[in-house]
């Protein structure tokens, strides 16, 4: 008995096999391509002079600093370091010259009023306020969140957890540091630090999580103007938008070598 092979047929309800495509594929509208974003702010010192008392400290300044900069500004004793920084906070002003913020005076700027944090030497606490309770006060003064939450982690931050309660007169001097220095933690925008000596009385485990609030709000395009005889950064840090100032080259009288 013979038998034939059955004859399979495709049926018609089967896909087609896809064919190679032999032409160039449809084009769309495309989208739009987002624009750059805005410059960012950078502070501006324009021919500025700093007059303390009768004396002239430097004259014919010019500088300019970008977000994610830090400048370090040195000089001797007397050379105008701290006036310098009381100018760009608006707490004096210059001889002359202009300190801008943007293009415009950084006199009556809400928009830098809002940038600036500014830290002097001094840490500007209450004796009879506790650590919590100062950095509140000062959070809120300056216009940040002054939450218990946002407070308790910026202070644990600068490992002052279990501290909060502690009255300011009966921390050490360097406890007190951290505590003016945990603003910088309540901070996540790109601000402009304005720091006097804040490496100050910080042992060597405040050192680095100072440098690493630091690194932190440069990488974010925050710019640094500070003074400080203990900063010390590596090779990689210094090539990468990090500049200093040394007034001792600025002339002290208008035209002086």
């Amino acid at each position: 008995m013979s038998s034939t092979a059955p004859i399979l047929t495709r049926p018609r309800s089967w896909p087609r096999p896809a064919r190679p495509m032999t032409s160039a594929p449809l084009t769309g509208t495309l989208a739009a391509t987002p624009p750059s974003p805005a410059p960012l702010p950078s502070l501006r010192l324009v021919d500025v002079a700093c007059r303390r008392g009768d004396r002239l400290l430097f004259s014919g300044l010019n500088e300019t600093l970008a977000r994610g900069e830090l400048l370090w500004l040195r000089g001797g004793n007397g050379r105008g370091k701290t006036s310098l920084l009381r100018l760009v906070a608006g707490l004096s002003t210059p001889e002359h010259g202009q300190i801008l913020w943007d293009g415009v005076p950084t006199r009556g700027n809400e928009h830098f009023d809002r940038a600036l944090v500014y830290i002097a030497h001094a840490n500007a606490l209450k004796d009879d306020l506790t650590a919590a309770e100062s950095l509140a006060f000062l959070a809120r003064v300056h216009g940040r969140d002054a939450s218990g939450a946002a407070v308790r982690a910026a202070l644990a931050r600068l490992g002052l957890a279990g501290r909060e309660r502690t009255p300011v007169r009966s921390l050490s001097q360097g406890l007190r540091r951290r505590v003016a220095l945990a603003r910088l933690a309540l901070e996540s925008g790109p601000s402009l630090w304005v720091l006097d000596e804040p490496f100050d009385a910080l042992d060597i485990a405040g050192t680095a999580t100072l440098h690493a609030l630091l690194a932190a709000h440069r990488a974010r395009g925050g710019s640094v103007l500070l003074t400080s005889h203990h900063l010390h950064l590596d090779a990689q840090a210094a090539s990468a938008g990090f500049r200093a100032l040394d007034l001792d080259l600025l002339a002290r009288e208008a035209g002086a070598a």
